[in-house]
């Protein structure tokens, strides 16, 4: 079960930025910041994708925090590569001051160029960092968190070619799931990442 998501604001440079948080019924509970995917193809804090994983992981008992990056809805300043990275780590740090949250079990999560910037932003006091659908094909995927990784694509995905997840794949730490019959926006298909991005979770929190 969870509690009715709540409206929240947090600082990220000189930036204001809107959230929501998704609270199970018991806390204080591991966390995770969830990053959304581009603005310009129309990605939110309220893309499918997100509101599909925020429902998997507080069903988990965990927390999410799922926001806005600079420039998209009413959160302030503009988007780009190098703030969407700043932004996930002002989320990080926000959801450590939380009493809802054990500080210590703190997990990330971005979809699309949201898993470029949570690749950037990770570091070794996370317990995980679950990466959906990199778009490989516009750059290269930065990975040294010092933490157990996720990979998770559609074997359709027009912006990940299967070749390049392979070889992020073989490096040490990075489990890779490919999922059949899934493309990049996972048009009806977001359900799909669920029990993977659940499991996943569950491994890296204990």
């Amino acid at each position: 079960m969870a509690q009715p998501a709540k409206a929240i604001t947090f600082q990220s440079d000189a930036c204001t930025l809107e959230g929501y948080l998704h609270l199970p019924d018991a806390t204080p509970a591991p966390a995770v910041a969830i990053c959304h995917p581009s603005a310009q193809y129309g990605g939110d804090m309220y893309n499918h994708v997100v509101m599909a994983i925020c429902e998997e992981l507080t069903d988990r008992s965990y927390v999410a925090l799922r926001f806005n990056m600079q420039g998209v809805g009413e959160s302030e300043g503009e988007m780009s590569h190098a703030t969407g990275a700043d932004d996930a780590r002002a989320a990080l740090a926000f959801i450590r001051t939380l009493r809802e949250v054990d500080s210590n079990s703190i997990g990330l999560l971005g979809y699309s160029i949201g898993a470029m910037a949570a690749a950037e932003a990770a570091g070794g006091d996370l317990k995980g960092v679950a990466l959906l659908s990199p778009p490989l094909g516009f750059g290269d995927l930065r990975l040294d968190p010092g933490c157990p990784i996720l990979v998770a694509c559609g074997d359709n995905d027009e912006f990940a070619p299967v070749d390049r997840l392979e070889i992020v794949g073989r490096q040490a730490g990075v489990e890779l799931e490919i999922i059949p019959n899934s493309e990049h926006f996972w048009h009806g298909t977001q359900d799909r990442l669920k029990q993977p991005v659940g499991d996943f979770f569950d491994r890296c929190f204990g």
